[in-house]
């Protein structure tokens, strides 16, 4: 009989509810916390099924990885773990699906950053190509800035050499998380904050938002783009009307659209059809 597995490295309040989800839907599982362990002494085997939820993108790419070797099917695979961990490799994949999405540049210098920003225009956004909860986020306001953030940049290791540049977005104080399962967008929310980086990490306000037919044809074609068993997806309204993609998280948060707020058990649904596909593995 196969395997359901939930490994994690910090009890979070959504592996809480993931925890007490399963419990409650009588679905057989173990709870791993592999900061206590290491491979490979890990358990899983073929058959088996996994939601990695390491609060580590780094650490949870490296889990799915390992236990894809052993035949362990993982929640997201590692494929799709990887490509949403990396926002340049994101926004190449939703460039080539004619997604909208901010117009940006990649700059490999100072001196690339510098053209990349006659192009995109002040103010713009620089981004880390990796990280999550907005940090390492900064707003330009003019080249001094873009000259002062691209020489910091340089003195922080590799992973900072390569500069992704984004449109700023006058986002009117909010932007949207939606919520995909299986393919399907289950939540829309509304991230309400007076300062430009909108994540509930930082301290938005969630809201309820309607899940409309425009919403859901963009979030099919992100579905198809990206691929994947979960994902959360940060939309920003386009100027002219509409929506464009900000972010795709492969590995999200879902405590903020969970529950009374949007009326959908998030953690029941995806331990659900997790469990639903060790039958199909």
């Amino acid at each position: 009989m196969a395997h359901f597995f939930i490994f994690y490295t910090r009890l979070r309040t959504e592996e809480k509810l993931l925890f007490k989800a399963a419990g409650e839907r009588g679905i057989p599982f173990s709870a791993v916390n592999v900061s206590d362990g290491m491979w490979p002494d890990i358990p899983g085997a073929s058959g088996d099924v996994a939601l990695c939820r390491c609060v580590s993108q780094t650490q949870n790419s490296a889990l799915a990885v390992l236990l894809e070797a052993r035949g362990v099917l993982t929640v997201n695979s590692s494929d799709v773990m990887a490509l949403c961990a990396d926002k340049i490799v994101t926004a190449a994949k939703l460039d080539a699906a004619g997604i909208p999405q901010p117009e940006y540049a990649v700059a490999f210098s100072s001196e690339g950053a510098i053209e990349g920003a006659k192009r995109l225009g002040y103010p713009l956004v620089i981004k880390p190509a990796t990280g999550s909860w907005g940090r390492l986020l900064a707003k330009i306001n003019d080249r001094d800035a873009l000259e002062a953030v691209a020489e910091h940049k340089a003195h922080m290791g590799a992973a900072h050499s390569v500069l992704f540049l984004q449109q700023y977005v006058e986002k009117k104080g909010f932007d949207l998380r939606a919520t995909l399962l299986g393919g399907e967008p289950i939540t829309v929310i509304k991230r309400c904050s007076e300062h430009w980086i909108t994540n509930t990490a930082r301290g938005a306000t969630p809201g309820k938002y309607p899940l409309s037919p425009e919403i859901k044809a963009l979030l099919a074609r992100v579905q198809d783009a990206i691929g994947g068993e979960v994902l959360a997806v940060d939309l920003f309204e386009k100027p002219e009307g509409g929506w464009m993609v900000n972010e795709v998280n492969g590995q999200p948060e879902f405590r903020s659209s969970d529950g009374e707020l949007t009326g959908v058990d998030i953690a029941g649904r995806l331990v659900e059809h997790v469990w639903s596909l060790a039958a199909q593995n």
